[in-house]
């Protein structure tokens, strides 16, 4: 599946193989169960993160892994992103420190 990535007035397109969903869904099960307690985004404390706001958790995650050059990182963000919104083609990333500014698009 391709995941494209926009940020920083850069485009990257993430060819994320089945098997990252397939064998991520454990690691992305604890992360669900870990955004259940609530999230800080940006300046506001989202009580229960819903799918949307789950997903630009992770798309925050995913500018943290392409920083630190963690492949690993990056891979299974991309891969969660994919596990809870199929239809999503495409994430507008917040480089501002916006994370509910962080747009994906569907098909």
């Amino acid at each position: 599946m391709l995941l494209t990535l926009h940020f920083d007035d850069k485009t990257q397109t993430l060819d994320i193989p089945a098997s990252i969903l397939e064998e991520g869904e454990e690691f992305f099960l604890m992360m669900d169960k870990d955004m259940d307690k609530g999230w800080q985004m940006s300046r506001e404390w989202i009580e229960k993160p819903n799918v949307e706001q789950r997903c630009q958790i992770a798309a925050d995650k995913i500018l943290n892994a392409i920083n630190a050059e963690n492949e690993t990182l990056l891979m299974l963000m991309a891969g969660y992103i994919l596990s809870r919104s199929p239809k999503t083609t495409a994430v507008h990333i917040n480089t501002d420190g916006e994370m509910l500014e962080t747009e994906l698009v569907g098909e």
